[in-house]
């Protein structure tokens, strides 16, 4: 079972450009940072800025946040990236003939919908300043 690193490789990408803000900055040097290709992050470099939360230029190297730090909120990046994707997923491929297979979706659905709920409003008080800000306390910690 795979499971998406996007909105934790797309609060990298949005880290290292707040913090390199004054510098030249390549998907190539952001990919390298993330451990993946740079056509992975120029994908979600792309959902970032259609998601108005970057402004970049192809063929410059010197993205930059389209607001502030503090106004991009957790949320927003997982919006950006995931869309409409729920956190949890129902196995749907359950045997008919069983009578759990049949109806534990159905006793699941709504627990799964608080959790969703739960965590946009946690994500939603959340934002990239905040992220940066336990960066430095982490990095201060080493």
């Amino acid at each position: 079972m795979k499971y998406s690193t996007k909105v934790s490789d797309s609060v990298h990408i949005l880290t290292m450009i707040a913090i390199n803000s004054d510098e030249r900055l390549t998907s190539a040097q952001i990919a390298e940072s993330i451990h993946t290709n740079a056509g992975c992050v120029r994908q979600l470099m792309s959902a970032l800025r259609k998601a108005d939360l970057i402004v970049s230029v192809a063929g410059h190297p010197k993205p930059s946040l389209s607001k502030a730090a503090s106004e991009i909120t957790l949320l927003d990046v997982y919006k950006a990236v995931e869309g409409d994707t729920p956190l949890l997923h129902l196995d749907t491929h359950t045997n008919p003939a069983c009578g759990v297979g049949v109806n534990i979706q159905f006793a699941l659905q709504d627990y799964f919908n608080d959790v969703q709920n739960a965590a946009e409003t946690s994500m939603s008080g959340i934002t990239l300043q905040d992220i940066i800000n336990r960066f430095y306390g982490k990095v201060g910690e080493i």
